[in-house]
């Protein structure tokens, strides 16, 4: 009620300002030769929220992505002014990144091989992937990808986002029927609405749900025609990067095979950080990869690269090959970037000799778990499995956007926080991900400093303590 009644007033005040300015002539400055970009009204949150804390985002950093990064401080005369940059460096503690397993980190132990491969090959193959684009390293990581995730074969993408964006009308299109949890990711979203294929959503994580959705789509078939669908695609993503919850996966295969339905997971935020042996959701969930019809994952979180995949049997990637533009068309990776992938997951697989990657899963994993278990004794409402090192601290209201990263930022910690329309509008989170890299000692620092913050802003809505 108190988050509604937050909504209200910047909505009543805004309009009013809107009106006021409207009435006494303030807008007649503008050019009126020219369209304007955007209506008023479509304009109004960014205009009456977001520039208002955008303070909040888009801070440079000036480090790398390890558990620690300096943070440059911003500074602007009003919310309409641009910001400058005062020259300060902030050491913080990074909460923020996606570098589970600490391999963006500058002792990174991939860190030699990539820069012999820099020597080598440069920063770039200044070429998409049919033409000149495709190294040796390009072939070996496609190799160690499907090896490493049990399948035939395997396609990789020089952009994580592209992957899905573009991937998906590659193989499904009019015609066909898209079943999307109502949580994917806005790569997926944007992926299925361009593929020309119908979509429907079902609810979060609800298995009966999508079972009603499926069995409907069945019997009703394509809309006016009523034709069966040429296939039916149900796309899910291994762990939610807004929620840290995992899907079902067993359950949703059971769907797939009883309805005769094609299957594609996204392991953007699960392959390399869940599991025993880092091999994701599949692993997790005592799943057989061979029932899921296309894997899909990136090399930005665990693997500490850039880029993504598509793994699944050869033909279908054979087919890939040729219709996926994000591959066609555009650069394809950075061979130091392909370098580090082949490393890290040589890590992580154990093939290079050490246990390395295992102590980094085990360390992951413990400290995931180590703090959900005590923010949420602390009274905060958590969001996400244990095991997932995504651990969403709730917000809420607006207000407390802002206050949440600006005293965090205070005390030397990075966070990210998350607003309308990242998150539904009522939602308003913390987005904290953990890394192996962080030590018991920066966690319990950063609790106490969150509990502090907590404490201030009143974000401690329950006192439930944690089970697992």
């Amino acid at each position: 009620m108190t988050t509604f009644f937050s909504y209200g007033l910047l909505m009543f005040f805004g309009h009013l300002r809107d009106y006021s300015r409207w009435i006494f002539g303030c807008d007649e400055k503008r050019l009126k030769d020219k369209a304007p970009w955007v209506q008023d009204f479509e304009d109004f949150y960014t205009r009456r929220l977001y520039r208002r804390i955008e303070d909040c985002w888009n801070r440079p950093i000036c480090t790398n992505p390890g558990s620690r990064i300096k943070v440059l401080e911003r500074k602007r005369a009003h919310h309409k002014a641009p910001f400058e940059n005062t020259g300060k460096e902030i050491e913080c503690l990074n909460l923020g990144s996606y570098n589970y397993l600490g391999f963006g980190d500058p002792d990174s132990p991939t860190k030699a091989l990539v820069f012999d491969a820099l020597q080598k090959y440069s920063t770039s193959t200044c070429s998409g992937r049919p033409y000149l684009g495709t190294t040796v390293l390009h072939q070996q990581v496609e190799k160690l990808v499907a090896g490493f995730l049990k399948k035939e074969d395997a396609l990789i993408f020089g952009m994580g986002f592209g992957t899905n964006s573009t991937g998906i009308p590659s193989i499904i299109g009019k015609g066909g029927l898209i079943i999307s949890d109502s949580n994917n990711h806005s790569s997926i979203v944007i992926g299925a609405r361009t593929s020309g294929a119908k979509i429907k959503v079902f609810k979060h994580n609800d298995i009966n749900d999508l079972e009603w959705v499926i069995r409907d789509a069945i019997v009703n078939g394509q809309p006016r025609t009523h034709l069966p669908w040429t296939k039916i695609l149900i796309l899910v993503e291994g762990i939610y990067s807004m929620e840290g919850e995992m899907c079902p996966l067993a359950k949703i295969v059971e769907l797939k095979k009883k309805y005769k339905c094609y299957l594609m997971v996204d392991e953007a935020h699960s392959i390399g950080a869940i599991g025993p042996s880092g091999r994701g959701i599949t692993e997790m969930k005592g799943v057989d990869t061979a029932d899921v019809d296309i894997m899909m994952g990136t090399f930005t979180k665990s693997f500490g690269a850039v880029g993504g995949y598509m793994a699944a049997k050869k033909d279908i990637v054979n087919f890939l090959r040729r219709a996926a533009v994000g591959s066609m068309y555009s650069s394809s990776i950075s061979p130091p970037a392909c370098q580090q992938i082949l490393a890290s997951m040589s890590i992580i697989m154990g093939t290079d000799g050490t246990d390395l990657g295992r102590r980094k899963l085990d360390a992951l994993r413990e400290n995931s778990d180590y703090f959900r278990e005590k923010v949420t004794n602390l009274g905060f409402h958590v969001l996400g499995d244990y095991g997932s090192p995504i651990v969403p601290i709730m917000l809420y209201q607006p207000a407390k956007i802002p206050a949440f990263s600006r005293e965090c930022l205070k005390r030397n910690l990075a966070v990210v926080v998350v607003g309308f329309p990242a998150a539904p509008l009522l939602l308003a989170r913390s987005r904290i991900c953990i890394s192996a890299a962080h030590t018991r000692k920066d966690l319990d620092d950063a609790l106490e400093k969150i509990s502090e913050v907590g404490d201030i802003c009143g974000l401690k809505y329950g006192t439930v303590k944690s089970s697992r």
